[in-house]
């Protein structure tokens, strides 16, 4: 079956070891093969609109965002339902969203559901609060993880479906220290 979406990720591999086993029971995009990430943007373009000259325009784009670091910090909560790592700093992946969504003003964060962006990675959704809660406590006691944010990727797939998978990676521009 053909890829019915695309998505602009940030993978984290190194939040994997913490959150690896949650997200394969409480994260459905886990089940997709998707890996620990911080969204830039999803949905992006549909899967028949990636040219050359939209892999170009990311390029550009994504390289012009210097490279940082950034430390998972602390658990954060989307209600009762959703729980999720908050990246700190988090203005880089702002900053990735906005110059992304500025040459692709039809790509709206969150398909334009939530007026603010929030870098997060999500690692239980949509399960009883109790077992939500025992994981953010277990993954909890595992922080800070740090990381190196060297690279954007894009994946398509179709929800529900495995496999997503890699159309391109774009590395970000020259490393600075994170930010104070």
């Amino acid at each position: 079956m053909d890829p019915t979406q695309t998505a602009l990720i940030v993978p984290i591999p190194e939040a994997e070891e913490a959150v690896g086993r949650f997200r394969d029971s409480l994260d459905p995009a886990a089940s997709w093969g998707v890996p620990a990430h911080v969204t830039v943007l999803h949905p992006f373009l549909a899967p028949q609109q990636i040219d050359d000259q939209v892999l170009t325009v990311l390029s550009e784009t994504i390289a012009g965002t210097p490279r940082f670091d950034v430390a998972l910090t602390h658990i954060g909560w989307f209600g009762d339902t959703v729980v999720w790592l908050a990246p700190q700093p988090d203005r880089p992946f702002v900053n990735l969203t906005t110059a992304v969504w500025r040459r692709f003003p039809e790509t709206a964060p969150y398909a334009g559901a939530h007026t603010d962006v929030v870098p997060h990675l999500t690692f239980g959704q949509d399960a009883p609060k109790p077992t939500l809660s025992h994981a953010a406590e277990t993954v909890s006691a595992q922080l800070p993880i740090r990381a190196a944010v060297d690279m954007v990727r894009l994946i398509a797939g179709t929800p529900g479906l495995r496999p997503w998978r890699t159309v391109c990676e774009f590395p970000l521009g020259a490393h600075e220290a994170a930010e104070k």
